[in-house]
């Protein structure tokens, strides 16, 4: 036969394997030739002839004046439970009658066919030809099967097969076609010479809707279709009245044509992405779109060109700073995976940016609302903070946008982030206002909440030995929480908040976690040097503290968390050797933050708690099951410091010891906006008196700090206490994981960079299509970065850690925390087991700057 009847058997075929009986409705009459190729010869009787239908066994019964008479013979087919055979019932020159039909129970029980010839043998001469051709072929009025068999035919046609498939012969698709030839001129010069240009007009015609000039040269076609092309996706896009620089440029009428269109657009960016954005800037600048000012609530989802990257991300902070978080939210997450951001990480690094300016704005408003109703009760107010969802987030969120800024090449406008950091700022005003009165309503004692003086006594003390026991300095119960959830899946962990011991300073503190505070723990000068009393013991230093632990507790084990990361397994092992607790001492967040270097500071702050993860897991492999991580006191931080009108004058008297945000000594007067409270108060068996600013507000107490605590601020005595329990087992590294990484920088230049990472199928097991994985950025032990973004992939913004599917390739932008790195490896980690998938064969060097 031929290929048009071939395809109508194929259909036919599909229909009868379904439901065995096929009534076909023929009004036109367009198929008659069609079933006397079937039959094989002429219609001689009214019986059901067998036939052959694409290889299937059936017969054909064909209406000849009666409806009745033709279900007569259908009839002894059809009266079982099941078919018998398998049956067309044909109707030549028949309506259907759907309310009233003789032959209503066969087209219930079967399938009722009303193909149009057209449709079908389109479909089939796709084959040859492309739609320019085609809709040329199928134009006139009477075009008969007959016709359109010759023209499917390999041995006879009407037409010449299409040239231009032959010229893109590894293209499949009309659009296909289409978006090649735009995006490349390297075939012009074939389809001039086979004289395929009237075909290529014919198909965009055809395809586009658009009318192109008949004397033009290919380049002039190209740039007119290109500008159509694009034009006509975003004129689709926009919700309002397109500028007027469209004018010029006709439009699609039909809702074919604008799918074309927009079909076209999509294969232009996904199989030609390279040259899409030159060929997408290039129509921007005829058409003077980025000076057209299109009002940015028009745009559409789909970002044709890159001007409406900007604008949108400027009214997004127009929105922020006007603060309708949650509209600059929703604007935010459906931008997340724009053609433009997932090739551009600096762009891709602000619309982050303005995320968490969203984010901490949305959650600042939710705060200040929730604390503005709430009561005088003190340890109600710990208990809303510390909930599973409580304030805490409020600083989280902070602290993620204040380290992602410091990290950005260039900050985000500074009107939205002035604005977010005005609600942050205001909610903690209003916080600390709150706590404070209420803890002054308490008498200052909050009794069902764990004090830190019982921290050592009731949860250290009682853990199996050996034990690491984390002081970790200026840690707030937020960056706890967030530890918490950086941990392997399978380690059992614990967070819940203590109270810290005031004034909320490293001295007082520390000697607060020490054995034995929580029997006797007092607060108390001698000599006029401030320090904590335990027993008989006076510490008002890290050296005396020391000594102190290491009387009281055998066994005893010091190390610093910077040395502890830097130690060879090896080494690490024989420096605990038979230590019944390890003490890891942390500083660097409170040393960062007191020394002034805010910017510095910033980025600590998100590295360390990477780091205490990694001291963890390093002490397990060591033999350390058990840790316990808690903190001297925790803090306030701003971008800036407050201004020196705003700053309050101390208090007088005897002073001893004075902070930003306390005052030690005895006598003189309470200043406005600030409270006092006696040692006794609070239980210390000492003469001393305690001021303390009732807000955010600071004393004048020299340097230019944005960084504060001493204070009686949630913020400022909220620790965490996080147990941890990861069992001991050997350090696990993968020799040929099933991670690889490309585009590896020969160095870093810059303190944001992107890796693609992938997930290699061959070295999984047979259920295994997708991981879930942490990279890191590591240098000589120590984490120095992280995953802040990853493109066309799932990111947990809480863990750090992306989900990647097999062979499925995935951009991440890391974020250098340690500028002080003079080298660095990229990691990839399992985060359950900690294994290593991968790891970069050499250091790579940090050269910021160059």
């Amino acid at each position: 036969m031929h290929p048009l009847h071939d395809y109508i058997s194929k259909q036919l075929a599909e229909r009868l394997k379904a439901r065995k009986v096929v009534v076909w409705y023929d009004v036109r009459r367009e198929f008659a030739s069609f079933t006397a190729e079937l039959r094989g010869s002429a219609r001689t009787s009214d019986e059901a002839v067998p036939v052959t239908v694409s290889g299937m066994a059936a017969r054909l019964t064909e209406y000849d004046g009666s409806m009745f008479e033709l279900r007569a013979v259908v009839e002894p087919f059809v009266c079982g439970d099941a078919p018998a055979e398998c049956i067309i019932v044909y109707l030549p020159g028949c309506e259907r009658d759907r309310h009233g039909s003789v032959l209503m129970e066969l087209e219930k029980a079967g399938d009722c066919y009303e193909p149009q010839l057209k449709r079908l043998a389109r479909n089939v001469l796709r084959q040859r030809y492309t739609d320019g051709v085609i809709d040329e072929m199928l134009a006139p009025e009477r075009v008969s099967y007959e016709d359109l068999a010759r023209a499917s035919s390999d041995i006879s046609s009407t037409e010449p097969p299409s040239v231009l498939k032959s010229i893109f012969h590894s293209t499949s698709g009309n659009e296909g076609i289409i978006a090649s030839w735009l995006a490349s001129d390297e075939r012009d010069a074939e389809i001039e010479a086979k004289e395929a240009t009237r075909e290529l007009v014919k198909l965009v015609r055809s395809k586009l809707g658009l009318e192109l000039p008949d004397d033009a040269t290919l380049p002039k076609l190209r740039s007119i279709t290109l500008r159509y092309g694009l034009a006509g996706e975003f004129r689709c896009e926009l919700s309002g009245t397109p500028p007027s620089v469209l004018d010029a440029i006709p439009a699609p009428k039909t809702k074919d044509e604008e799918g074309a269109v927009r079909e076209l657009a999509h294969q232009l960016r996904s199989k030609f992405s390279d040259v899409y954005p030159a060929m997408a800037d290039r129509v921007e600048a005829e058409l003077g779109l980025r000076d057209a000012l299109v009002p940015a609530g028009t745009l559409g989802s789909i970002d044709t060109f890159r001007f409406e990257e900007s604008v949108l991300l400027a009214h997004c902070g127009d929105l922020v700073a006007e603060k309708k978080f949650d509209q600059a939210l929703e604007i935010i997450g459906g931008r997340e995976h724009s053609f433009w951001l997932d090739r551009d990480v600096g762009r891709k690094a602000q619309w982050e940016a303005c995320r968490r300016m969203a984010e901490l704005g949305s959650l600042g408003v939710a705060v200040r609302a929730a604390v503005g109703k709430a009561g005088g009760d003190a340890n109600a107010w710990i208990g809303a903070y510390a909930a599973k969802d409580g304030w805490f987030r409020l600083d989280q969120a902070q602290r993620r946008l204040e380290a992602w800024v410091a990290n950005l090449d260039d900050e985000p406008e500074e009107r939205p982030l002035g604005v977010v950091r005005g609600v942050y700022e205001d909610a903690c005003r209003v916080m600390a206002d709150g706590f404070t009165r209420a803890l002054v309503a308490a008498k200052w004692t909050v009794s069902p909440s764990l004090h830190q003086t019982r921290i050592y006594s009731e949860i250290v003390s009682k853990q199996p030995k050996p034990v690491a026991y984390f002081f970790v300095d200026a840690m707030r119960f937020e960056m706890g929480v967030e530890l918490s959830e950086r941990l392997p899946k399978s380690v059992e962990v614990s967070v819940r908040p203590a109270v810290c011991a005031l004034p909320s300073i490293t001295p007082i503190g520390m000697a607060a976690l020490q054995p034995g505070a929580s029997s006797s723990f007092s607060v108390v000068e001698q000599a006029g040097t401030l320090g904590a009393k335990i027993d008989d013991a006076f510490l008002p230093d890290l050296a005396a503290r020391k000594k102190f632990a290491a009387a009281r507790v055998p066994g005893l084990a010091d190390i610093a968390l910077d040395e502890l990361l830097s130690l060879q397994p090896s080494r690490l092992a024989k420096k605990i050797e038979g230590a019944q607790v390890i003490i890891v001492r942390s500083q660097e967040i409170d040393h960062a933050g007191e020394r002034g270097f805010t910017f510095q500071a910033r980025q600590v702050m998100d590295t360390v708690i990477d780091n205490l993860a990694r001291a963890i897991r390093k002490l397990s492999a060591a033999g350390v099951e058990h840790s316990v991580l808690t903190a001297d006191h925790g803090h306030l931080f701003f971008p800036s410091d407050r201004d020196e009108s705003m700053r309050i004058d101390p208090p007088g008297g005897d002073e001893i010891d004075l902070h930003r945000r306390c005052w030690i000594g005895r006598g003189g007067a309470t200043p406005a906006g600030c409270v006092r409270v006696t040692a006794s108060a609070l239980g210390y068996e000492s003469d001393l008196d305690f001021v303390f600013p009732v807000g955010s507000g600071v004393f004048k107490a020299g340097g230019d700090l944005a960084f504060h605590h001493g204070g009686p601020s949630l913020q400022e005595m909220l620790i965490p206490v996080v147990t941890v329990r990861m069992k001991a087992r050997e350090a696990e590294r993968a020799n040929a994981g099933p991670v690889t990484a490309t585009g590896l920088p020969d160095a870093v230049t810059n303190r944001i960079f992107s890796v693609t990472i992938q997930l290699d199928g061959k070295n999984l097991s047979l259920f295994s299509n997708e991981l879930v994985v942490r990279p890191l950025l590591i240098s000589v032990g120590k984490q120095v970065g992280g995953v802040g973004m990853a493109v066309d992939g799932d990111f947990d913004r809480a863990t750090g850690c992306v989900k990647l599917q097999a062979g499925k390739p995935v951009t991440v932008a890391f974020l250098l925390s340690d500028e002080s790195s003079p080298s660095l490896r990229v990691v990839v980690q399992d985060p359950t087991t900690d294994a290593e998938l991968y790891r970069s064969p050499t250091d790579i060097p940090v050269r910021l700057g160059v």
